[in-house]
């Protein structure tokens, strides 16, 4: 049997949820089947080196690469290169950027300029996949040329901040829309009624086999050794959405009930620099720790006595999946999407999307002995893995 071609594209493999299951997907699937090319616009990120050696990763040309240097000297390089729209393309992306505060709606309006720097791929393949929202279903639908053409949401669009009339066309030419929770999908449905049969559930992919493995790994950071204080792990990208500020500000309350607690979080992101001055303004250096990207998260999860998601808004948060399979006791703040994975007072706790909330759900589980340990007790009846939805995946190609 002849092998398809598949092609995903990701801006790259930075660590995030989305970067993060894309790789689990793709240690899942049947080279057999399947010749897998994956298209970055940027060949970096910690995760690089967990792809399957089958996986053939392109990179942009050279117009992209000048495109993605200062402003002065890809201009410059443009203009005397007589590619005048492209020098056009490059002076309006900036000019863009810095006029649209809204991230999400300056990546959508953006685009067109951004776009400009990609060339259409020369290779033809039978399924071409934009694995995050935005920027890489954008480049799917202008420049592959593809039989079938898919879409991946990762997030809870109504919440997003994303314009759906910018999106709306986009999504019209692809063949599916691929939700990672039930939540995710009622959300689509609702901005996108017209494309409903479009849309498709498929959960992300974790694995408890290699995640148990992995986190019986030693952790080399002199933290998590001591058993004199309560350790609190969050893994998130360090950015308003992820609610890093209500955790910090939750553990300030703690400490001042008398409570000696030590929070560690795993991620990076563009708030670092607000989030440790507020953690230097209330004093809490010594309690709470930013300890930046882990390529192997899960030690520190596992050494953890509690896990907490303090979360504005999330799509299907992969790294919940992740403690629960871990067997931790779980916070969660009353984000949309909490209750696809939680069910509050049976595998984790669901509490309010505040300082306060999330300070009084960690005081209860310390309080609460019993209740602690019926969370564990009922996380290890669970099915945990979804590596079968590889197959959801299979049918939609």
């Amino acid at each position: 049997m002849k092998k398809k071609n598949l092609l995903f594209v990701m801006p790259s493999l930075s660590a995030g949820g989305g970067e993060k299951s894309l790789v689990n997907l793709l240690s899942q699937i049947n080279f057999d089947q399947y010749n897998v090319d994956l298209f970055l616009f940027s060949k970096k990120g910690e995760f690089l080196t967990l792809l399957p050696r089958e996986v053939r990763v392109i990179e942009p040309t050279r117009n992209h690469l000048i495109f993605t240097t200062s402003l002065k000297k890809s201009v410059g390089i443009f203009l005397k290169n007589r590619q005048y729209y492209l020098a056009y393309s490059r002076f309006m992306f900036t000019i863009k950027n810095r006029m649209i505060k809204n991230s999400a709606i300056s990546e959508q309006y953006t685009w067109k300029y951004h776009g400009a720097s990609f060339d259409i791929l020369k290779k033809e393949y039978d399924v071409a996949i934009g694995f995050l929202e935005k920027s890489s279903i954008y480049f799917v639908v202008d420049k592959v040329k593809s039989k079938k053409k898919i879409g991946w949401i990762h997030t809870n669009y109504s919440n997003s901040g994303m314009d759906y009339k910018y999106d709306s066309p986009y999504f019209k030419q692809l063949d599916n829309i691929v939700a990672v929770s039930q939540e995710c999908a009622n959300s689509l449905k609702a901005q996108f009624p017209h494309l409903s049969n479009k849309i498709k559930v498929i959960f992300n992919i974790v694995s408890p086999e290699i995640i148990r493995t992995l986190s019986n790994e030693e952790i080399q950071d002199n933290c998590l050794s001591e058993k004199n204080y309560i350790s609190i792990v969050t893994v998130a990208r360090l950015s308003e959405e992820k609610g890093i500020d209500q955790a910090i500000k939750s553990c300030k309350i703690l400490i001042s009930k008398g409570y000696e607690i030590r929070w560690y979080v795993i991620g990076e992101g563009n708030e670092r620099e607000r989030l440790e001055q507020i953690i230097n303004n209330n004093d809490l250096n010594n309690h709470f720790k930013l300890l930046g990207i882990k390529e192997n998260p899960y030690p520190f999860i596992n050494r953890a006595d509690i896990y907490v998601q303090p979360s504005r808004y999330e799509g299907k948060s992969i790294a919940i999946d992740e403690a629960k399979i871990l067997g931790k006791p779980i916070i969660v703040t009353n984000f949309k999407t909490a209750k696809d994975q939680i069910a509050n007072g049976v595998n984790g706790l669901i509490v309010d999307m505040s300082e306060e909330g999330l300070s009084l759900g960690v005081e209860k589980l310390i309080k609460e002995e019993e209740l602690k340990d019926n969370l564990i007790r009922n996380l290890a009846k669970e099915k945990l893995g979804t590596e079968e939805e590889i197959k959801k995946v299979y049918e939609m190609f």
